[in-house]
């Protein structure tokens, strides 16, 4: 066992560990302490499977941005009294756990009998796919219009958020 098979294996412990621990929470902040743990096992993830640029971007956008944006909804939102985030063992949760770990037996069960395999050609040019280089080479001539496309309707959407935020102000 390699050094990149064991990390491999921890981080994907990690990564479900961790997510097992941002549903279960009943603190709002905790859940979001664990979901940025699980945005970065994600970029591990990444990194050992030589997605160097996914890598960068699921730690610099969702790691950085879009949970400094959670926490701030969670701290506007202001729960206030934690007694009400107390919640019961029901029968509705004695029967999801129990549908969890059915489905999750399944799942085993596919990947332990499955007998299908990937061709060893999708494997010789994976190191060259994560990078920065092949991703900004695909983008500008294979998608090139769907990325232009893409650019015109981000764009509409904020020449359409200023029109809607002055309109307001007037």
């Amino acid at each position: 066992m390699t050094i990149e098979i064991f990390l491999f294996y921890v981080l994907g412990a990690v990564s479900i560990g961790s997510a097992l621990m941002m549903v279960t929470r009943k603190n709002p902040v905790m859940s979001a302490l664990y979901l940025i743990l699980n945005f970065f096992a994600l970029g591990g993830l990444y990194l050992s499977l030589h997605a160097q640029f996914i890598a960068f971007i699921q730690i610099l956008v969702y790691a950085g941005a879009i949970m400094v944006l959670f926490v701030f909804v969670i701290m506007l939102l202001n729960l206030g009294d934690e007694k009400k985030l107390n919640e019961k063992v029901s029968w509705k949760k004695i029967v999801g756990v129990g549908l969890s770990f059915g489905i999750l037996m399944e799942i085993l069960f596919v990947f332990a009998f499955s007998r299908a395999t990937l061709p060893p050609s999708q494997f010789a040019k994976a190191t060259e796919i994560g990078t920065v280089e092949y991703i900004g080479l695909q983008l500008f001539t294979t998608f090139l219009f769907p990325f232009e496309v893409t650019s015109v309707l981000l764009l509409a959407a904020i020449v359409g958020a200023v029109v809607l935020a002055k309109k307001n102000l007037i």
